[in-house]
């Protein structure tokens, strides 16, 4: 035992029902992962008593009810409000064992009793069919953090405490899962913590030696340059080390009050002595045995302290007969009739260990954000208007018009401190420089007088170049009950796309719970798109986040493309204003033409889709009512480009009848029956017709439109130009024409499908076959777009053509 112990924290009395507490922790957690019957063991152990399959994860599990049941005295001790995150993998046993004996689970689930019977349907709904699964999952009292993916445990728990400034997370952190980049990464959150007006974050690495199959780095480092790793990342590190657990508790227990003394002067020194200079924070390294006080040899194999405990210590006792002695053996060195009563109730002496009511971590309300949530005060979107007194008026960049509103939001919302900006320093860069005016970015490491907009009490946090600490600091604000808003490079956000997985997950599992209430959406602005990356080039030009997007829970994902600013403006209000879902809205920042004012704006962003009469020339229509062609334009340049082509078409071949329909919802083209928001297929079919060709300008992979409508009745007239992964550093049109999107593209496009355009129509694609050749030679002259591509607009004279 290494670490240095003071006079004894805990009187024997209090050691030894702690040590109790964790004895019938362990207890609950093997028999959630091998019982099926015979829950208090009061027969002999048989092979119809072990489930037929055994699935679970006991290595991590015994190291973390030890710390439960320390965080449970602390809690009493100081009245602490504190939740706990379970960072590694697959911890599920300890967290459901710990809040079912603190009474929170049982509370929540009233068939999963307090007494024997309850006991079976704990053990049995472990990893079983219809039952939950083996990490903290969003079914799990407490959680807002499930290890089905490791590495965001301590961003979450950061997000968690930001303007929540008497909360403390205690967070575990894996060394498994301490191997991940974005762990790596985190531990740089304590430079953005403001002590005065946000919690604290209590991280507490679980250093139990090996992950599935292998040894873990921090493990196999020295002492001494671990210790230099971890100060290095500015934290004050205290060691609990061994595996004698009397000696153990006593450490843990002084380490614990240590820390917590420290954590309340830090607090006190910030906020009544106003002392601003950056503390360094405390943490635990815990130093325990993988698989703790489980079997220690197996088949000769030693088993406690290597990988081997990792999952499952005894694999099949229904194969290897000797190992159903050894299972028994196992729980009953828990001794359970010490305790837990004849009917199977924890006895009264442990029982009150716990917490009670809201402090116990399981039943803490920021676990249950949605608890917490409040509206956000929000401000007219409508005062924001861009005026647009006819349609393709140039605006000064999309982003940028929605700059103010978002700060006003920031400014109506700051005396409740419950919405923040966050992205990875590209706030301004992306248009939003405009929040700026009312707040600054939060930093609370060392600045120097040529610094912009930092302070320790700013209301954005986009000061680390890191998409995973800013994903998951938001998502930690989000479960814990607050609003926000991720703006991104739209080729970057990719590297959030499994840590938006999970997040899509976790809301679709808790919105069939009825007692976790919904929580603000996760709402993404992703800017300095695809389109618009002509000068940053190739690297810096993928839509296909998207793409993952639409795969998950129609009920949870929403996607936008908003044409202009005031369809921006009203779409992120929208958003704002949403609860449960993930909405993806993509827009651009540099000056673009403005389509809708702003009453007619909010009328198609209500509708999500619909035709703009004032471009085309369909309404007499033939006998069927049905246009020539439909053109069809998602996403801002698309727009853009549709509509000049729709300008060409109109002025070389006037007979032909032209119907333009935008989509803002992305969604609506999916069937009814696959998507709530999507059209039925009479509705689609009066947009698009059932037979005549559809020349669909999409944002992103055509792929994606054709796996939207692929059951709509004329989806085999339907021609898609997309993104096709052809870019490089070039004029803005030239990306549309490398990958077909342009004007001309599609005006050929168009041509090709409809033969009645005759001679006309032939000599008119000579002419646009002979433009790209003269626009491919201007830029390589003269290194910018020509000039009838820089100042065309959408006219006067068209719009009076078409009357």
């Amino acid at each position: 035992m290494s670490a240095v112990l003071e006079p004894a924290t805990l009187s024997p009395e209090m050691l030894h029902r702690m040590d109790a507490y964790w004895r019938a922790a362990n207890y609950l957690s093997v028999g959630q992962i091998y019982l099926f019957d015979n829950p208090l063991l009061k027969r002999p152990l048989r092979i119809d008593d072990i489930k037929h399959m055994l699935l679970g994860h006991w290595g991590t599990t015994p190291g973390q009810s030890f710390i439960y049941v320390h965080l449970n005295r602390v809690i009493k001790k100081y009245d602490l409000d504190m939740i706990y995150v379970s960072g590694p993998g697959h911890g599920g046993p300890a967290v459901v064992a710990n809040t079912y004996l603190e009474g929170t689970y049982s509370e929540i689930y009233p068939d999963i009793s307090q007494d024997e019977a309850g006991l079976q349907k704990l053990f049995l709904q472990f990893s079983f069919p219809g039952g939950i699964p083996s990490h903290a999952s969003p079914e799990t009292p407490g959680s807002i953090h499930e290890g089905g993916e490791l590495g965001y445990s301590l961003s979450h728990s950061f997000g968690a405490v930001f303007d929540n400034p008497d909360l403390i997370v205690a967070c575990v952190v894996g060394d498994g899962e301490a191997e991940t980049g974005p762990l790596a990464t985190a531990w740089h959150s304590n430079k953005f913590l403001n002590a005065a007006t946000d919690g604290a974050v209590l991280p507490i690495l679980h250093l139990n030696g090996y992950k599935i199959a292998n040894p873990t780095v921090l493990a196999r480092i020295e002492r001494e340059e671990l210790e230099q790793l971890l100060r290095g990342y500015g934290w004050t590190p205290y060691f609990v080390e061994g595996d004698d657990p009397e000696l153990m508790h006593e450490a843990m227990a002084t380490t614990l009050d240590r820390a917590i003394e420290q954590i309340k002067h830090i607090r006190h020194d910030a906020r009544v002595n106003e002392n601003s200079t950056r503390p360094r924070w405390p943490m635990i390294v815990l130093k325990s045995p993988k698989g703790w006080t489980g079997p220690k040899v197996v088949d000769g194999v030693p088993i406690e302290g290597t990988f081997h405990a990792h999952q499952v210590p005894l694999s099949n006792p229904a194969i290897h007969p000797e190992h159903l002695g050894l299972l028994e053996d196992w729980l009953r060195s828990y001794r359970p009739e010490e305790l837990f009563n004849e009917d199977g109730r924890l006895k009264p002496e442990l029982a009150e260990l716990a917490p009670e009511g809201d402090r116990r971590m399981g039943a803490n309300p920021h676990a249950n954000g949605g608890m917490l949530l409040r509206d956000l005060r929000m401000p007219d979107f409508r005062d924001y208007a861009e005026d647009v007194p006819e349609p393709g008026v140039r605006g000064i960049g999309d982003t940028h018009v929605l700059g103010p509103f978002v700060r006003d939001v920031m400014k109506r919302n700051a005396e409740q401190r419950n919405f923040r900006v966050f992205g990875p320093d590209e706030t301004a860069s992306n248009g939003l420089e405009a929040v700026f005016d009312f707040t600054n970015r939060q930093w609370d490491a060392r600045t120097i007088p040529n610094d912009e907009f930092l302070a320790s009490d700013g209301r954005v946090l986009d000061s680390m170049l890191s998409e995973h600490q800013c994903e998951g600091w938001l998502e930690g604000y989000l479960l814990t009950g607050r609003h926000g808003l991720f703006n991104c490079y739209e080729a970057f956000i990719h590297i959030i796309d499994s840590m938006f997985n999970q997040h899509a997950k976790w809301l679709k599992v808790t919105s069939g719970l009825p007692w976790r209430r919904k929580i603000a959406s996760l709402n993404y602005l992703l800017a300095s798109h695809v389109w618009r990356q002509d000068h940053n080039g190739f690297t810096h030009q993928d839509p296909g986040f998207i793409d993952h997007v639409v795969n998950k829970k129609a009920s949870v994902v929403r996607v936008y493309f908003p044409p202009d600013a005031n369809c921006l403006l009203s779409v992120m209000d929208h958003c704002l204003r949403s609860r449960h879902y993930v909405n993806v809205v993509i827009a651009g920042k540099h000056p673009a033409p403005q389509w809708l004012p702003m009453d007619a704006a909010i009328e198609h962003c209500t509708a999500g889709i619909g035709v703009w009469q004032w471009a085309s020339n369909d309404q007499s229509g033939d006998q069927d009512g049905k246009p020539d062609v439909v053109m069809a334009c998602c996403g801002d340049v698309p727009t853009l480009e549709t509509l000049a082509a729709v300008s060409i078409l109109r002025e070389h071949l006037p007979e032909l009848k032209i119907r333009l329909v935008n989509v803002v919802d992305l969604m609506k083209l999916q069937p009814q029956s696959e998507h709530p928001h999507g059209l039925s297929d009479s509705d689609f079919d009066k947009l698009f017709t059932d037979d005549k060709p559809i020349i669909f300008a999409f944002h992103a992979y055509p792929s994606l439109i054709h796996q939207l409508t692929y059951r709509r009745t004329n989806h085999k007239n339907l021609h898609v130009r997309g993104y096709k992964e052809e870019g490089t550093i070039t004029t803005p049109f030239d990306m549309t024409v490398l990958n077909d999107l342009d004007r001309f593209h599609l005006v050929m496009d168009t041509i090709d499908r409809l033969p009645q355009t005759g001679q006309p129509g032939v000599r008119l694609k000579q002419r646009l076959q002979a433009k790209l050749i003269e626009h491919g030679q201007y830029i390589r002259k003269h290194g910018r777009d020509m000039p009838e591509i820089r100042d065309w607009k959408w006219g006067k004279t068209m719009t009076a053509r078409k009357n």
